[in-house]
Parts: C-alpha cells; structure tokens; sequence
C-alpha cells in the first residue's frame, strides 16, 4: 500500500478519516503509524496528497491535507484479455492496474470455459481494482468492461476502437511480424486465453482491423503476456 485510497465523501471537510478495516489493520499492525506521521492519500477519482496523522482510534485514523502530489500518468492503452481462470483474474486486474492500464476488456472466446463467467471475483473486481492503484500510488479507476460474446465485439465494438493513430495488437505465438517495440502511443491489446485464440478467432480480429503480432517462440502465461506486451510497447 504505497497509498491509502478514500473515496470522496471521507475527504469532504476536515478531518480526513480513514475507516476501512483493512487500510486500519495495515497501517496500525504493520506501518505502526502514529499520530504527527505523515501518509501519501489519493481520492478516488481525484487528487493525492501529503497528509498528517491528526489522531488514532480503533474506528478511524483522522488526517489533515499537507500538499498536493502528482498522479501517476495512466498508459494510453484499452487491454482486452480473454476472460482468464478465476485466481488469474485476480493478479490480472491488480497487476493491469498498477501497470497504468486506462481501459480492461474481459471477453469471452472459444477456449474460456464458460464457468469462469460464474466466479464470485468479477463482482469483487472493485477491491481489486483498488489494491492496484493503492500499490501504484494511482487513484484514477480504469474503466472495466465485459463482452461474453465474442463474434458481436469483434465486428461491432473492435472497430470503434481502432485508427489510424490508435492501432490493435493481438499476440498471437505464429504470427509473422513481431510485437513493435517503444511505440509510446495509444493502442488495443489483445490477449488470447491459455491455449490460444483458434484460427477462426485470429482471422476474425485480423478481418476487423487487428494486426496479429508475434512473442517470439515461448509461450507465456497470460499475465506474464501482459507485463511482457506494457514493457515492450511503452519505455
């Protein structure tokens, strides 16, 4: 927790308090912070600053705004990920987050199995979504989108997506060009499931616009493709 993320109705007048139980339980059993401390705060969807420990209780940590700080830049990309197993969806979203991912679109494909559609994380993608921008120091939420079929956002939402200056990329292992390296613009990323896009699916992305682009000849976890894909493109 590099900071505490409140959201906007703990920071209308002064004090500011923190009262989530997880932040308390953080930052008095592991941070031991005490009152004249100072603590990096961001408001959802607002600002960050420097704050001051004003006073501790069981309920609540009370603080006083010292300076503004910069938020971190977010990363001109929309990632669209086939939808992932359930314990990968979790370090997914937190990583894409603390990463600078403005835009995630989970998606469904032949080769996701439909139960994943059920898990109990897609309506806890919000505490994900926070502990990344915590761990980042962000307090911009991405926006988080769901397409369950796959045929209908291809050719409808896909395009809309992609322009001349905004192109999409969709990592395919037996493409013949490479992933481009430092383009440092915006983009679509498109990332397959475990085992891949079938041939059907890559035609189709390719057919609306997408340029399918190679890893090289290792085959990497979806999350790792991810880390891998931000690096590559954005120095």
């Amino acid at each position: 927790m590099n900071i505490v993320l409140l959201e906007p109705e703990q920071a209308v007048s002064e004090p500011w308090s923190i009262r989530c139980r997880r932040q308390l339980e953080h930052l008095t059993t592991h941070v031991n912070v005490q009152p004249g401390d100072t603590l990096k705060v961001g408001i959802r969807g607002g600002l960050r600053y420097l704050t001051e420990v004003t006073a501790i209780s069981e309920q609540q940590i009370q603080l006083r705004p010292l300076t503004e700080e910069a938020v971190p830049d977010k990363l001109p990309v929309t990632l669209i990920v086939a939808l992932p197993r359930p314990k990968v969806l979790r370090r997914l979203i937190m990583d894409s987050v603390t990463l600078g991912v403005e835009k995630i679109i989970l998606l469904h494909s032949y080769r996701v199995d439909k139960s994943y559609w059920q898990t109990p994380f897609l309506q806890q993608l919000d505490h994900y979504v926070t502990l990344g921008l915590e761990q980042a120091g962000d307090t911009i939420v991405p926006e988080v989108q769901f397409y369950k079929r796959f045929k209908p956002f291809v050719e409808d939402v896909l395009p809309t997506l992609i322009t001349a200056d905004r192109p999409a990329y969709a990592a395919h292992p037996h493409a013949d060009n490479p992933m481009p390296c430092a383009i440092d613009q915006a983009c679509s990323i498109v990332i397959g499931p475990e085992g891949g896009f079938i041939p059907y699916e890559v035609d189709l992305l390719i057919k609306n616009g997408c340029q399918a682009v190679s890893l090289g000849n290792r085959i990497f976890r979806t999350e790792t493709a991810i880390s891998y894909v931000l690096g590559r493109l954005f120095v």
